[in-house]
């Protein structure tokens, strides 16, 4: 008979090399991070239907995309907004740091506002766009597409201003549709009605402070609530128990999306390539090329870009426009070829849908100048719709209309209106 043989006691140190190494090689079960909602959001995910958002598990769609994109322009509608990019910039040199790395004169920006802006390399290309929050003389939160800390960084040099990102710490809550004021004010954040568009507040919540500002993504009455993520959950429950009678509902992307097309808004790496992320030289926009050239002034002392900028005004090296499109039909034109005359290309589209709202095929295009001029004609889309199980291709009319292509009184009435 054999005999048992007694194992040696293997030492902590290499119980913790053993477990130091699972850990380092289990990193890949956690495939994406979840936000400070994420338990509410997972709860009512019916379709299972995820994206990657910058390292985040987010939501394509919740329960139905167009019931979703219906309870934006009708109800309320609470999408997470906590992947987005966010930096804390403060000190003394907070505003002079700012003005000089962006496209706006940040000295016209009062605390309690905020505004839409964008930056650039040193050649005037877009590296990203983005919304820049005063909180105080000193202090702002710029929220963005893309992570840009590095460069910060460095343009920080010789500025007395702090730069941290403030991403995983910061919570944060788009909440848009015609029923979001009434939501707020029965939520009970008192003064609500007084925030005018791009206004921003601070109130209470939970022992801590939630800050409210009247902006967002879909051309509607709506709001964009920010709080510290370990208060998240509490102010997810507020909003929903208050917004119950006002048909409240989540969503995800794809109806957010639909919206911010309607509303002729752009998102960056999808309408344009950051520079940043082009390969490719032609494919680097400056800001008039993707329709930010209104954010540019001129007025105020240098910023990045400014010499670039200038220069291809002057020398007319502006090649491309980014438009809206009016397309034949009701087939959404999703990355089609834009072509002058059936034969010559001359664009691409980025961005397409058949409207509810403005019962009107529509896009977002980059085309070559001249023919994104709205005098040129015989412009043409080249479509590709499924017809029983095989692909037809359709030729369509086009022509350049203004964006946004539906207007909302409610987005910008004052007091906001009480659905």
């Amino acid at each position: 008979m054999a005999q048992a043989t007694r194992k040696k006691p293997v030492a902590k140190t290499a119980d913790a090399a053993v477990a130091a190494r699972i850990a380092a090689q289990s990193h890949f079960r956690a495939l994406r991070l979840g936000t400070p909602f994420q338990p509410r959001i997972d709860a009512l995910a019916k379709t299972q239907d995820w994206y990657n958002w910058a390292g985040y598990r987010a939501p394509h769609s919740l329960w139905d995309e167009e019931l979703e994109y219906f309870a934006i322009r009708s109800q309320a509608a609470l999408f997470d907004i906590s992947p987005m990019t966010k930096y804390r910039i403060e000190g003394p040199d907070a505003e002079a740091f700012l003005d000089r790395v962006t496209l706006r004169d940040v000295t016209k920006l009062k605390p309690g506002r905020v505004h839409y802006t964008a930056w650039c390399d040193d050649e005037g290309f877009v590296l990203d766009d983005g919304t820049l929050f005063r909180l105080s003389p000193t202090r702002f939160r710029l929220c963005s597409q893309e992570r840009h800390l590095p460069w910060l960084l460095d343009s920080a040099i010789g500025f007395d201003v702090i730069v941290a990102e403030e991403t995983e710490a910061v919570a944060g809550l788009a909440l848009q549709g015609p029923t979001s004021f009434a939501v707020l004010r029965d939520a009970g954040f008192a003064g609500i009605e007084k925030l005018k568009v791009f206004d921003l507040a601070d109130f209470q919540h939970d022992g801590a402070t939630v800050t409210i500002s009247r902006t967002g993504f879909t051309g509607d009455l709506g709001y964009e609530l920010f709080v510290p993520a370990d208060k998240a959950l509490s102010l997810w429950d507020r909003l929903m128990t208050a917004g119950e009678l006002r048909g409240i509902r989540a969503i995800g992307y794809t109806a957010l999306n639909r919206a911010r097309l309607e509303a002729g808004l752009i998102v960056a790496n999808a309408d344009f390539t950051t520079a940043e992320h082009a390969i490719r030289a032609d494919r680097l926009r400056r800001p008039d090329e993707i329709g930010l050239g209104f954010m540019i002034d001129l007025e105020k002392g240098h910023f990045n870009g400014r010499r670039a900028i200038l220069e291809a005004r002057a020398k007319r090296k502006l090649r491309h426009v980014l438009v809206g499109l009016e397309i034949e039909g009701n087939i959404p034109a999703e990355h089609a070829i834009v072509y002058h005359k059936k034969h010559r290309e001359v664009g691409l589209v980025s961005a397409a849908m058949w409207s509810p709202m403005a019962k009107r095929n529509i896009a977002i295009a980059s085309l070559e100048r001249p023919y994104g001029d709205t005098f040129v004609e015989d412009l043409w889309v080249e479509i590709y719709a499924m017809r029983e199980l095989q692909y037809q291709k359709l030729m369509k009319r086009a022509k350049v209309v203004a964006r946004p292509f539906i207007k909302l009184d409610r987005r910008t009435a004052n007091p906001p209106a009480d659905f």
